[in-house]
């Protein structure tokens, strides 16, 4: 695993505006998406990251344990599908499967 200096936003910060492509469902998922949310998680993961697999499946029952709390979840992988593979979009499709 790559040693990164990370820098994050103090607490309370908005969040930064973005706009990705669902892998799923293929539509636009932006920060307005989650405006009707009572707050919103943020993931930054990837498929080849040992740590992410082995929450894998909490994960999913994360999700489905707040999906009707209010709380908006996005799972965004940032990395370079050049260099990693696995990260690619296709793969992080195929985690829609995952078992609960």
């Amino acid at each position: 695993m790559v040693k990164t200096l990370s820098t994050m936003l103090p607490l309370g910060t908005k969040a930064p505006a973005f706009s990705l492509e669902d892998v799923v469902s293929g539509n636009k998922i932006s920060l307005d998406t989650f405006a009707e949310k009572k707050a919103l998680l943020v993931m930054f993961i990837c498929v080849h990251c040992p740590f992410v697999k082995h929450l894998q499946d909490d994960l999913a029952v994360l999700g489905k344990q707040y999906v009707n709390k209010g709380l908006g979840i996005v799972a965004i992988s940032a990395n370079d599908i050049i260099k990693h593979p696995d990260d690619a979009p296709e793969n992080m499709k195929k985690w829609q499967n995952v078992r609960v």
